[in-house]
């Protein structure tokens, strides 16, 4: 009885441990700082703003060129989706939303993965900074992946958004994108 047992144990122990490797990672030990809840629900109030078409340019690395940014106000409300190159086979989708006190967006990357920031404190409402939390779909800290995001409101109707991409564990390119309102919805 008692070899069955220790057996059985054995069995659970090799279980868990082929179980604790997932495709989930965050590379850093602790959650960054996250902004208090009346600055994420000033920021969540300014992205809904957002709403519409916007149009100007990317730069990234050596490629620069034209694009439009669409933002919509989702799910009752609750939810603001971004679509950045639409309709190519680079789009992209970036969610923004409240969880309790924080703002996260979670970004749905042509990369394959889905880094989840949130936002971070600051004393300007016009610059959001996002800082990374974790991702899904990536297998350690060497797979590249959007790390940090700033999101600038200088104006109601210019926005300014700067991506910036990890590989090996440390910064890499950044993506800007300068963009006016071409629409409202």
């Amino acid at each position: 009885m008692r070899l069955l047992a220790a057996s059985a144990l054995l069995a659970v122990g090799a279980f868990a441990a082929g179980c604790s490797s997932t495709d989930t990672y965050a590379p850093v030990p602790q959650e960054p700082p996250a902004a208090g809840p009346e600055r994420s629900a000033a920021a969540f109030e300014r992205l809904r703003g957002l709403a519409g078409t916007w149009q100007g340019e990317f730069t990234h690395g050596d490629e620069k060129g034209p694009t439009a940014v669409r933002y919509r106000v989702t799910s009752g409300g609750s939810a603001v989706e971004e679509v950045l190159f639409g309709g190519t086979p680079h789009e992209m989708v970036t969610m923004y939303h409240l969880d309790g006190p924080r703002l996260l967006l979670t970004h749905y990357c042509a990369a394959g993965n889905q880094p989840t920031m949130v936002l971070a404190p600051g004393d300007d409402p016009s610059v959001l900074r996002f800082g990374f939390l974790r991702a899904t779909n990536l297998k350690g800290p060497g797979d590249g992946h959007m790390h940090e995001a700033v999101i600038e409101l200088p104006a109601p109707d210019r926005l300014k958004s700067s991506w910036t991409f990890w590989a090996e564990g440390k910064p890499g390119d950044t993506a800007v994108i300068e963009t006016r309102r071409a629409e409202a919805k």
